[in-house]
């Protein structure tokens, strides 16, 4: 029989609540995922979900019936609002392991990311970079955590199809050297040149930084070239993850 829970102060839902913090999630080495598409492409990619919940008034649709072997629980509006990261949720929310991700031959171009703050950004990167064939993303330290539920938004699914790591720049940008790939930056120095030029079939790394501070200086001096885009109006600069959208698309052939 399914169980049924209408109280916030249910110990599950207290455990289900700190998933919701990065200290939570580590200690319990699970994250919670919120929203219909987001468990259709977990459950796409072969996901294992631990445990669905769900919204007493969701409870009777044909997607929950489509959904089998899974343990699930009704909850109540007040519980499901506990939970939810948005302001309208779906009412549908489902915990998943956090599994340790190996490094696996690269065979791809890799993005790494150099302290990028915003969740929003940090998604949005992981969506670019899978949307345009990479094979993987390294959050470096500084960067928001891929766990967090903006961050999980923003990526809409695509951190099951590539892998991403945290991991230390230096290393990563040495260990793609060593093979023969190139790794670029992104800065607005002396160094850098024009995007347009550089073509590549084969994997290379792409640096991107900080909102504002950019790359790190010690990461700008390592890399093969430090490229820029040049901009035609009067903005000063681009988002983050739009200028990484047009490097990897651009560069990558």
């Amino acid at each position: 029989m399914m169980e049924k829970i209408e109280s916030t102060k249910n110990q599950k839902v207290k455990n289900w609540k700190k998933l919701l913090t990065r200290k939570g999630r580590n200690k319990a080495g699970q994250y919670l995922i919120e929203g219909f598409h987001l468990i259709e492409e977990a459950i796409r990619a072969n996901i294992i979900i631990q445990c669905l919940i769900i919204r007493e008034d969701v409870m009777n649709s044909e997607w929950v019936e489509s959904i089998e072997s899974v343990e699930t629980y009704e909850v109540s509006s007040e519980v499901a609002s506990e939970l939810a990261d948005t302001g309208t949720t779906q009412g549908v929310f489902a915990v998943l392991n956090i599994e340790e991700r190996k490094t696996e031959t690269v065979e791809k171009p890799y993005l790494f990311i150099d302290a990028v703050q915003d969740p929003g950004n940090v998604g949005t990167l992981i969506r670019s970079a899978d949307a345009a064939g990479f094979g993987g993303v390294v959050l470096g330290e500084g960067s928001a955590d891929l766990y967090n539920p903006k961050t999980l938004r923003s990526t809409q699914g695509s951190h099951f199809h590539l892998n991403v790591i945290s991991g230390e720049l230096e290393r990563w940008v040495g260990s793609f050297q060593a093979k023969g790939y190139a790794v670029y930056g992104t800065a607005l120095d002396e160094r850098a040149v024009d995007y347009s030029n550089e073509k590549q079939t084969q994997p290379f790394g792409l640096i991107v930084g900080n909102e504002g501070a950019g790359v790190r200086s010690e990461l700008l001096e390592v890399t093969d070239k430090n490229l820029y885009i040049p901009i035609k109006g009067q903005a000063e600069s681009l988002n983050v993850a739009i200028a990484a959208s047009i490097l990897m698309f651009s560069i990558y052939q």
